[in-house]
C-alpha cells in the first residue's frame, strides 16, 4: 500500500508534468488493485479542479485515491470563524468559494499558505494579530518549494518563524500532521479495511515536510530526487541518523527498476 506525494514526486516542480515512470507507477497500481492514496499539499487549486488535471496529463486518479488538506480544514477551522488568511491570489478566492469570510482586522485564526512574494508588513500584521489572541494554522507544513528552478521557504519555515516571534503554537491542516495522515488512512482504509501505517510506504521528494514524520508513525519512506533536492547530500548528512529514509531513488522510474 502506498501514500504519493504529487509535487516534485508524480509532477515536475517546473513545467507541472509527469515525471519519468509516474504514470506507469499509477496504471501499475490501479491494474494491480494496489491499495494507494495520493496525499498532496495542493492549495492553489480547489481539490476538484486539481485532480481533473493531474488526469488530463496522464495520471488516472479518481477522487477515491485523492486527498489535500482543502479536505481536512472545514473539519478544522469552521466556516463561521472570520480568518486572516495568507497565499495566493487563488488559495484566498478558494477560500472565499469555499464560504471562509476574511477579516484583517479582529480576526481568531491566522491561516497561511504557500505565497512566492511574501512582504514583511504582512509578517508584521500576523504577528499583531497572533499577540492579540488570534490562533497560527498552516495550510501544510512544507518546509521548502520550488517554483521556476528557484527554492523558497516553505509554510513550514514560515510557520516556525512566526511562532518564534509571538510565542504562540501552530497547528497543521495539510502534511505531515498527524491528523492529515490520520484521514488518509480513513480513506485508504475504504479500499482495505485492515489497513495501518505500518502497510504502507510512503514515496516524496521533501524529506523533512512529509517522510520524517510519516517514519514516526511507522510508515516506510522512499525518498526520490526529483523535486526539491538535486541530491541527497544536500540533506541527508543534514538530519539524524533515525530520520534517514528507507530507501533512495531519483525518481519513481528508477524506484520500479530496482523493487
Amino acid at each position: 500500500m502506498y501514500f504519493i506525494d504529487v509535487q516534485g514526486t508524480l509532477i515536475d516542480d517546473s513545467d507541472k508534468k509527469p515525471i519519468p515512470g509516474s504514470i506507469e507507477f499509477i496504471n501499475y497500481l490501479n491494474s494491480s488493485n494496489t491499495p494507494y492514496m495520493v496525499v498532496t499539499n495542493n492549495t492553489k487549486f480547489s481539490s476538484t479542479s486539481f485532480l481533473h488535471y493531474l488526469n488530463s496529463i496522464g495520471l488516472q486518479i479518481d477522487k477515491d485515491h485523492y486527498i489535500d488538506p482543502f479536505t481536512a480544514l472545514i473539519e478544522l477551522i469552521d466556516k463561521h470563524d472570520e480568518i486572516a488568511a495568507y497565499g495566493s491570489d487563488e488559495f484566498l478566492q478558494l477560500l472565499r468559494d469555499m464560504g471562509y469570510k476574511l477579516n484583517f482586522i479582529s480576526p481568531v485564526k491566522v491561516l497561511i499558505s504557500v505565497k512566492q512574494d511574501y512582504l514583511f508588513d504582512e509578517f508584521a500584521q500576523m504577528i499583531d494579530f497572533l499577540l492579540d489572541g488570534a490562533d497560527l494554522v498552516g495550510m501544510h507544513e512544507t518546509t521548502l518549494y520550488v517554483k521556476n528552478s528557484k527554492r523558497y521557504p516553505g509554510v513550514g519555515a514560515l510557520l516556525q518563524m512566526l511562532s518564534s516571534a509571538s510565542c504562540k503554537p501552530y497547528t497543521v491542516v495539510g502534511k505531515p500532521s498527524v491528523y492529515f495522515y490520520t484521514q488518509a488512512l480513513n480513506k485508504l482504509r475504504k479500499l482495505n479495511k485492515n489497513a495501518d501505517f505500518d502497510d504502507i510506504t510512503i514515496i516524496s521528494d521533501d524529506l523533512k515536510g512529509d517522510l520524517i514524520s510519516a517514519s514516526k508513525l511507522g510508515m516506510k519512506t522512499v525518498f526520490v530526487l526529483s523535486g526539491k533536492y538535486k541530491t541527497a547530500g544536500e540533506i541527508i548528512p543534514l538530519i539524524a541518523k533515525h530520520e534517514h529514509p528507507d530507501l533512495i531513488f531519483n525518481n519513481i522510474k528508477n524506484m520500479m527498476e530496482n523493487l
